[in-house]
């Protein structure tokens, strides 16, 4: 692979790779290889199709792709040119789709994807209920390209937004279209990126850095997973663009060691980059230079803090400190070095937004909330998966639309946003738009994007006793708020689970969780109550039950029930 050493040689390259990539008329199988599909056996599936193709002599294209999105159907794969989705994929029907799809030109009607048994199967991916409300711009090329392969990225479009902004724009100007994007962070607070920015550029001092937070700590998410195992390379287009805009050198993307893919594909893509000349020194002949190493954290939720993490790639133990001064300042960042800490979903947009324009990402989502927003569907939902959709759309649309309803076809009773430190919402509010301010304002958050559903077999005293359990767990224990007041929470929430809840627990609840919100160090603290508080707003007859008829609804939680004895019996 020969170094670009300007941008007509990249500019060149692109359009060779557009004519011979992908070709319409190629036979090809687009076979998921996210972490779900490989655990259900996708890559037997590429061991079959190889010695299919192989023996029958037929001229097959294999590309082991990202993450598809709908986990729950898992191995997926997309057979072109005739466009034909599979679900369920086994080694066995491999024989038999390329007799039908491939050679016969037409579906294994064994394999299309259906609704349920007695539902009519649906060929075209774009038909299928679970992809047709969705909008992808962060994921636009999971599910399309091998992540291993730079040529497929480039070949669709890839680091077209670095080179219009290196070549075609100012840093400033490249600030000023990201803040105008309105781009908040994706990782859960939803901090504007382009102010963040710029508060970094104008720090004093010649080093600066880039950080990519992909310690995805919550249970059951794996949004920015499946960007950095299945489209990279994304992720280090918007760090160069973000490095070019601030004057940053370098960069560090900080990956959780569970993350065994994500890690294995960036750093080919690191390393394919550095080789083809768009990661390193003078990219493309021009003075700005940047380096891109990855730091694997040891897996502990509080990381996800910015001031936790920063001591984590510094080598300590991951201790959230008190602000400021903020990552953008002096002494803020690793080594106090003012950084630039971005969520890797925030960085998958922003190539987007530079290549197309603020007005592109504008003219998607709401007002306040411009753009897409992955989220990881999960629970008593029948289509479980990875979804972008726009902001704006409704939970509604999101559980019964895209996860196709409630499991079992049971009642819906409540869905739980922003991961374990988000809030339980009732089906009252159903049809409450997605996006930052509106989950606000009904006790819940944004998040980073995790998403589970719960229908009417669960007990929502249980429900705030597990995510509460995690969250006490990987308190730091730094701060007494946190420490010793979600302990305390725990073990009232016990207690009530068990038959001995007493009266004015639920008032001691609220006391404890709002005292933990106020006095908290950091993240973590300040929203470990959320499942707990919310779930006594939306469901405090459940309290009540539990503690005083010793009865819980769901039979769920073991130790319920009063038993007197009645001695004129």
């Amino acid at each position: 692979m020969a170094k670009l050493k300007n941008v007509n040689e990249l500019r060149e390259l692109r359009e060779k790779l557009k004519a011979e990539t992908f070709k319409p008329d190629t036979l090809r199988a687009r076979v998921c290889c996210g972490t779900a599909c490989t655990a259900t056996g996708a890559h037997k599936l590429i061991d079959r199709f190889k010695k299919e193709a192989s023996g029958s002599g037929v001229d097959l294209e294999i590309v082991s792709t990202g993450c598809q999105g709908i986990c729950q159907k898992g191995p997926v794969l997309k057979v072109e040119p005739m466009d034909i989705f599979y679900q369920r994929t086994k080694p066995k029907h491999v024989p038999w789709i390329m007799s039908y799809s491939m050679l016969g030109n037409m579906p294994y009607r064994q394999g299309l994807y259906r609704d349920n048994f007695l539902s009519e199967p649906v060929t075209e991916i774009t038909e299928i209920p679970f992809y047709k409300k969705q909008k992808r711009i962060a994921l636009r090329n999971n599910g399309i390209i091998d992540p291993r392969n730079i040529n497929h990225f480039i070949a669709v479009g890839g680091y077209a937004g670095l080179e219009k902004a290196l070549f075609s724009m100012t840093p400033d100007q490249v600030l000023e279209e990201v803040d105008k994007a309105n781009l908040r962070g994706r990782g859960g607070a939803g901090f504007p990126a382009g102010k963040k920015w710029a508060h970094t550029q104008k720090a004093p001092g010649d080093i600066k850095l880039v950080i990519a937070n992909g310690d995805e700590g919550d249970p059951g998410a794996f949004m920015d997973r499946s960007i950095m195992e299945g489209d990279p390379h994304s992720l280090l287009e918007g760090m160069l663009i973000n490095a070019y805009a601030i004057g940053a050198r370098y960069g560090i993307v900080y990956v959780r060691h569970e993350y065994p893919l994500a890690v294995k594909n960036l750093q080919t893509a690191i390393d394919q980059a550095e080789e083809l000349g768009l990661l390193g020194k003078n990219i493309l002949g021009t003075d700005f230079s940047l380096t891109i190493n990855i730091r694997e954290g040891a897996g502990a939720f509080v990381c996800g803090e910015s001031t936790a993490l920063v001591a984590s790639i510094e080598g300590e133990r991951g201790f959230p400190r008190p602000r400021p001064p903020r990552l953008s300042e002096p002494g803020g960042g690793p080594w106090g070095y003012p950084s630039s800490l971005n969520n890797i979903e925030t960085f998958a947009n922003v190539p987007v937004i530079i290549e197309k324009g603020s007005d592109y990402f504008l003219s998607i989502g709401t007002k306040n909330s411009s753009g897409t927003k992955v989220f990881a569907l999960t629970g008593k939902v029948k289509n479980t998966g990875l979804v972008e959709v726009p902001m704006g759309i409704t939970l509604r649309e999101i559980i019964f639309d895209i996860g196709g309803g409630i499991l079992g076809d049971k009642e819906f009773k409540a869905v739980q946003t922003g991961g374990p430190s988000g809030g339980c919402i009732p089906a009252e509010h159903l049809d409450l738009p997605v996006d930052f301010d509106s989950l606000w304002s009904v006790g819940s958050m944004m998040g980073s994007g995790g998403m589970v559903v719960m229908d009417e077999d669960t007990c929502m005293v249980d429900v705030a006793k597990f995510f509460l359990s995690f969250t006490q767990s990987e308190s730091c224990g730094k701060c007494p708020p946190c420490r010793i007041g979600t302990y305390q929470m725990l073990q009232i929430l016990e207690r009530i689970t068990s038959g001995q809840g007493r009266k004015g627990d639920v008032r001691r609840l609220v006391d404890l969780g709002t005292y933990i919100q106020r006095g908290s160090l950091c993240g973590l603290g300040n929203s470990a109550p959320n499942p707990v508080l919310s779930t006594i707003k939306y469901f405090r007859e459940e309290y009540e039950e539990h503690i005083y008829e010793k009865y819980c609804k769901a039979n769920v939680c073991k130790g319920m029930g009063a038993f007197v004895i009645d001695q004129n019996a």
